[in-house]
């Protein structure tokens, strides 16, 4: 597999100066491999402890945290020599070893010349508690596979360079295996295990459930183990309510839907707690269009989406076979997965402050609204071919300084005020 973020990885690598790196994200995107895949292919050795799985060397950090020590140690019990810009330190699972996210900060002044990289399930939990040596690490988000990451692991990498050279009169010859390819990508996600599984046997979308199901088990898993007890229920009431909350025609966030009558005080830490994790993005009302577009969010109004399209494909109980069907498949779960998929590009393409945009009598309301490159960006989204976009233009005939943009099954097309990009090609947005 060929990911994004081993760019990052290498440049952090082969910078002069550097601190320890920390990479976030939710469990099984792919932090380990990546970590991995870096001491393979960038240092002559690496070194990889799995606190989670090695009790034995959590106790590296209970003595003290002498960074000589600790290396000298690691050196012995792995059988390795460390030197420093040569040797990959890799520490996963950090959270599960006391004070080792502590020594960071030790390692950052000490050895600053020795390669350290952590990551951790729980991580994001673990660092809202305030467990780590602020300006002393880096931090690197690692989300699910973007969908030309996904064309590239199933062997679509023609698919793939098309989308990369954005030549749009050519894309729009190839729309029908470009639409194809986004429907598994619905149900297929961009979890690395799902996607290797469906790399294998294109004809097995079993295998692909039976991983998502594996993934959503060591979810709940995690929420027993990890979460206060006070939370476990409210925790899972918010995960097992977003499929219906995203079924609605307005999908802001109903708190009466997760329980009669209740409020927002009620579930707000349980929507951090998974929000920590990583396992949802919360996605506010904007009530102004201007910069920083987070100075205008409405707190009180929000979406609440999963973080990637192929768990909520498998959490709403979509059929594989809902993926044959040209004239339905679209339409299936009203958009939101079309929602969901876009979202995830616009993540994976580092659009900032996202937000969406609604007019103040309720009667127009557009999907998204961000920043890029010092230029704010509405875009709509429509799940098919529909073209009427009655909010769009709303917006647009209140901020005519801005150009607009809808993202649909058309193929690409440039208005005066507005461009229509087509789904599979969103990336291209960025």
């Amino acid at each position: 597999m060929i990911r994004k973020a081993e760019k990052a990885l290498i440049t952090w690598r082969k910078r002069k100066k550097y601190k320890p790196l920390l990479l976030t994200g939710a469990r099984q995107v792919g932090k380990t491999w990546l970590m991995k895949n870096l001491g393979t292919t960038q240092f002559e050795n690496f070194i990889y402890i799995n606190f989670e799985k090695e009790q034995a060397f959590r106790n590296l950090f209970q003595t003290d945290l002498e960074v000589n020590r600790i290396v000298q140690t690691l050196s012995v019990m792995s059988n390795q020599t460390v030197n420093d810009g040569k040797t990959l330190l890799i520490f996963d699972e950090i959270q599960d070893a006391p004070n080792a996210l502590t020594s960071l900060k030790y390692f950052a002044e000490d050895r600053p010349h020795l390669h350290v990289i952590a990551a951790g399930s729980l991580l994001g939990v673990s660092l809202d508690n305030g467990s780590f040596p602020v300006g002393k690490v880096e931090f690197l988000k690692i989300h699910p596979m973007s969908f030309e990451e996904y064309l590239n692991a199933v062997n679509e990498t023609a698919l793939s360079n098309l989308l990369e050279q954005g030549d749009f009169a050519l894309i729009s010859t190839f729309k029908e295996k470009f639409i194809q390819a986004l429907r598994n990508f619905y149900l297929i996600g961009g979890m690395p295990e799902a996607v290797a599984a469906f790399a294998e046997n294109k004809a097995d979308f079993n295998e692909v459930k039976r991983i998502q199901s594996a993934i959503l088990n060591a979810y709940m898993q995690d929420f027993a183990k990890h979460a206060p007890s006070n939370l476990i229920p409210k925790i899972i009431s918010v995960w097992n309510g977003l499929v219906s909350q995203l079924a609605k025609e307005n999908k802001k966030f109903v708190y009466g839907l997760l329980k009669s009558g209740a409020r927002a005080r009620e579930y707000e830490q349980a929507i951090d707690w998974l929000l920590n994790y990583g396992l949802v993005h919360k996605i506010h009302a904007c009530n102004k269009i201007a910069f920083p577009l987070q100075a205008y969010r409405d707190l009180k109004n929000f979406k609440l989406y999963a973080f990637d399209v192929g768990l909520l494909s498998h959490l709403a109980n979509m059929s594989p076979n809902v993926v044959l069907d040209d004239d339905t498949f679209f339409q299936e779960f009203k958009g939101s997965l079309t929602e969901q998929y876009v979202l995830q590009e616009l993540i994976a393409g580092e659009a900032e402050n996202i937000s969406y945009w609604s007019n103040e009598n309720g009667t127009a309301e557009v999907d998204f609204v961000f920043e890029k490159n010092g230029k704010i960006y509405p875009l709509e989204v429509k799940a098919s071919e529909n073209l009427q976009s009655k909010s769009l233009r709303v917006l647009y005939e209140k901020h005519k300084d801005l150009h607009c943009f809808r993202t649909s099954l058309s193929n690409y097309r440039e208005e005066t005020w507005m461009s229509n990009i087509p789904l599979f090609a969103v990336s291209k947005l960025l």
